[in-house]
This record gives structure tokens, C-alpha cells and sequence, in this order.
């Protein structure tokens, strides 16, 4: 139960048990200035009062205030726990009211109580029955009482303000009964709303570690990738330079002569280009070739200083519309590019080798073929000695950018790589 909902069951509570005591009080008080009786007939009436107030204080402070919520307040308008009993109470009020009420007529402002306890302890019609008489009483005492005597004309007055009595008491116990229960029913929409926004908070709260927990995740996942990016540019430019660079050191030391000379001088260059991509590597930016020249000129130098360390032939072709695309679509292709050469080298035991770059609509595709030995795809469950990230690295990087790789191959047939990927030229890269 919320405070206001609190305040007006203490108020009708209060009103409930204490305003008969009102209107006796004013009778009693008033009744010795007007009424002239015999000492016995005070003590008579002095003992309709205490019974009047017996009668009040057992029923209002027991049994009939059983329907109570928080704080022992009683709430109007609800029913009684025990109604029978709320009607055995009415009657005996209008009794004793109508027994004082003709022993002075200033006992009627009992009549204010009558109206309340007919309507909170009577249930349905019989409010008004109860109501009706107090206000028959009421009519009685306001016309004189036993002052006054019953002509025709006073008695039509008195059923016209009885009537009236009537009526009035009905419609503003009515309409105060009314105001009780919006009040109350307020008083509950707002502990809902208090209910309400004490559960909103709890979530608000738990919405906040949830979204503390996923920066968490997001900042673990982004070390993770980066991570994996590195290894990937580890793999494909300083693990493939350094590889050049033995097989050239190699080959030197089985040469003489000039052969010796170009076989050192060749693994110098390729240690200096794959110490440069180390440095773009750590630095995050494209490879060196792409940085000064479009896919297909950075392709075609790519493939042309592989044919000359590997020692086989490569052909490069373009068909389509060349066009720039975005920086990570660009470089995937040019990784899975010199991926692929690098695998023909180290595993085909190749002759020739043939890149195909085809720009179409919505997608550019990237064809890598060789006449070498072959395998089987389904066989390679994990990368090879010495292979490093090689297929898995290549198949990551085109996922990465929306794009499909497939590898066809069998074992003395060659192997095909075809990486696919979208279209998205390089002014939407903002959109």
C-alpha cells in the first residue's frame, strides 16, 4: 500500500469509528439548553446515549473492521468480513438514533453517522434502505420532534424532507465513495509505476555490465584478429622472403662465377623487400606494390619477380573494366595471389602458372592455375609442414571481405584457386 492509499484508509478509518460520538455529543450538549425533563428522565436519556456509544464502539472497533490493509485502516466501500453482521449493526443504530431522536430532536446530527456505516456496512440496495431511514429520522428531528405535532401538512414535510434527506445523503456517500476508490485506485497505479520503474533501473542496470561484458568480448576479439592478421601478413610476405632468400642463397652456393653474383644479389633484394613488409605488416598498411600501382600492375610485378626466383613461367591477364575497389578487397586479392604462387612454388613442381584478374558488374574474380602435380583437396585436413597459414590463410582473408574461395585440384592434373569477392569501388567506402 502506497503513503496516499495509507492517508485515506487512516482518514476513513477515523471518520468510521469516531463520528457517531459527533452527533451525540452535539445532541447531549445541545439538548439540556432546550429540552426541560425530570432528573429521571436525564438519567433515562443519559442511558440511551452510553448504549448509543456501546452499541457504536463495539461493533466500529471490532468485528466490523475486519477488512483492513496496511497500518489497520479500513478501506470505505470494500465489503465487511462479516456483512450479516454489518446489517444486525445498521439496525441497531437506527433503533437507538430514533429512540433519542424522540427524546430530542438534536440527536438527529446522529444522522451523519447513519448515512456512512449504512453505505460501508450495508451491501447493495439495502444501503439506500438504511440510508432512507436514518434520513426519516433526520426529517424528524429537523421538523421539531416530539415538539411539533403530526398535522397533515407536517407530515407531508416531513416525508418531503425525508425524501430530500435521502437523496442528498445517497448521492454525496456516493460520490465520496467514488473519490475514495479513484484515490485508491491512483495510489495503486503509482506503486505500479514506482514497481515499474524500480524493475526498469534493474534492467538499465544489468543492460550496463551486459554492455560492459560485450566491449569486453569486442576488445578480446579485435587483440584476437589482430593477432590472426598478423600471422597472415607474417605468413605471406617476411615467411615467404625469407624462404626466397634461402632457396637464392642456396642456389649461390652451388653456382660460380656471375650465377654466384646474381644468386646473392637476388636474396639481398628480397631481404630488403620483406624487411620493408615487415614494416607495413607491423604498420597495418597494404603492401608495398599495391601502395604505388593498381591491382593489376601490383599483381603482374608481383608474379613476373616470383616467375624469375621460382623459375616458372607465369602469364598474367585482365579482363574486364579495371577499377579501384576498397583497400581490403584489393589486398585480399593480391595476398591469395602471391599465396597461390608461393604454394605452386614450394608443392606443384610446376612448368607454367596463369593468373586470370576478371572485373565484372558485382563481383572480381581472381583465377590462379598450374600444371603441376596436384592433390586432394578433401585429404589436407591441416596446414603442411612448412606451409604455414597458406589455404587457411587465403580462405580467411577472402571471408573477411564477403568473398568465396573454392580450390579445385587432383593428384597429376594441376591445381585452380578461385577467389571471388564483391565489386565495391573505392568512392563508397564512406557510404
Amino acid at each position: 500500500m502506497g503513503v496516499g492509499e495509507q492517508r485515506y484508509g487512516r482518514i476513513d478509518a477515523a471518520v468510521g469509528r469516531y463520528v457517531p460520538y459527533v452527533g451525540l455529543a452535539i445532541g447531549a450538549a445541545l439538548t439540556p439548553l432546550v429540552v426541560t425533563a425530570t432528573p429521571v428522565q436525564w438519567l433515562v436519556t443519559a442511558g440511551w446515549v452510553a448504549a448509543a456509544v456501546a452499541w457504536s464502539a463495539v461493533f466500529t472497533f471490532g468485528p466490523l473492521r475486519g477488512v483492513e490493509g496496511e497500518g489497520g485502516a479500513c478501506h470505505r466501500g470494500e465489503p465487511a468480513s462479516r456483512p450479516a453482521l454489518g446489517a444486525v449493526y445498521v439496525a441497531g443504530f437506527v433503533v437507538l438514533m430514533a429512540v433519542l431522536v424522540v427524546r430530542s430532536p438534536f440527536f438527529a446530527f446522529s444522522a451523519l453517522a447513519g448515512y456512512a456505516h449504512s453505505w460501508e456496512y450495508l451491501r447493495g440496495r439495502w444501503r439506500f434502505v438504511g440510508i432512507s431511514a436514518v434520513g426519516v429520522l433526520a426529517a424528524y428531528g429537523q421538523l421539531g420532534g416530539p415538539f411539533v405535532e403530526l398535522t397533515p401538512v407536517v407530515l407531508a414535510g416531513w416525508a418531503l424532507v425525508a425524501v430530500l434527506n435521502a437523496g442528498f445523503a445517497s448521492l454525496f456517500t456516493y460520490m465520496n465513495s467514488l473519490t475514495v476508490d479513484q484515490s485508491l485506485r491512483r495510489g495503486e497505479v503509482i506503486e505500479e509505476l514506482h514497481e515499474t520503474n524500480r524493475r526498469l533501473a534493474e534492467t538499465l542496470e544489468e543492460n550496463a555490465e551486459l554492455h560492459a561484458r560485450l566491449l569486453t568480448q569486442a576488445r578480446e576479439a579485435g587483440i584476437s584478429d589482430e593477432r590472426a592478421r598478423m600471422a597472415r601478413e607474417i605468413h605471406d610476405t617476411i615467411a615467404q622472403g625469407l624462404t626466397g632468400v634461402v632457396t637464392q642463397l642456396e642456389a649461390a652456393g652451388a653456382a660460380g662465377g656471375d650465377a654466384h653474383t646474381r644468386h646473392l644479389a637476388t636474396a639481398a633484394a628480397l631481404a630488403r623487400e620483406s624487411l620493408t613488409e615487415a614494416r607495413r605488416s607491423v604498420a597495418a598498411l597494404a603492401p608495398g606494390r599495391l601502395a604505388d600501382a593498381q591491382l593489376p600492375d601490383a599483381v603482374a610485378d608481383m608474379a613476373k619477380a616470383w616467375a624469375e626466383t621460382a623459375g616458372v613461367d607465369v602469364r598474367v591477364e585482365v579482363t574486364g573494366e579495371p577499377r579501384a575497389l576498397l583497400p581490403d578487397i584489393e589486398v585480399a586479392l593480391f595476398r591469395v595471389a602471391q599465396e597461390a604462387l608461393a604454394n605452386v612454388g614450394r608443392h606443384a613442381g610446376a612448368t607454367r602458372a596463369g593468373i586470370t584478374l576478371s572485373y565484372m558488374d558485382d563481383v572480381v574474380v581472381l583465377d590462379v592455375v598450374d600444371d603441376g602435380c596436384g592433390f586432394d583437396p578433401a585429404a589436407v585436413t591441416g596446414p603442411s609442414e612448412g606451409s604455414g597459414f597458406g589455404m587457411g590463410a587465403m580462405e580467411q582473408r577472402v571471408r573477411r571481405v564477403s568473398g568465396m574461395l573454392e580450390i579445385e585440384s587432383t593428384p597429376g592434373e594441376g591445381t585452380a584457386v578461385s577467389a571471388s569477392v564483391p565489386a565495391i569501388p573505392v568512392q563508397e567506402e564512406g557510404t
